[in-house]
């Protein structure tokens, strides 16, 4: 698979774990503007995080996960917290730990991502 490849299959899996948490934290809003909340915090920061930090070979594996997990939770929570989410570093927290968790199970059992 092309490095294009791996990067879209990890955004889609991760869309798929944070998304519809996201969506939940953007409540009451209408759905499309939930969806969009929900979706647009991983957009802004996975293309970072997969080309700019995973992929960079400058620092051993966990610690480029710690520095692009963190950046990905401080990034997020801050458009959660434009969008005038309740509680943004929370919702953020516990996005990005599941979908760590998710592709940290997922590379041990398949390779992947």
């Amino acid at each position: 698979m092309s490095p294009f490849g791996r990067w879209f299959a990890a955004f889609v899996v991760t869309q798929i774990v944070e998304m519809p948490l996201y969506a939940v934290a953007a409540r009451p809003r209408p759905d499309a503007q939930r969806a969009l909340v929900a979706f647009g915090a991983s957009a802004l920061t996975h293309p970072i995080v997969w080309f700019g930090m995973l992929h960079a070979p400058t620092s051993p594996y966990l610690v480029r996960v710690l520095v692009a997990e963190v950046f990905a939770v401080l990034v997020e929570a801050a458009w959660l917290r434009w969008w005038g989410v309740q509680r943004p570093l929370t919702w953020s927290l516990g996005a990005n730990a599941a979908s760590v968790v998710v592709g940290l199970v997922s590379r041990r059992l398949i390779g992947f991502p």
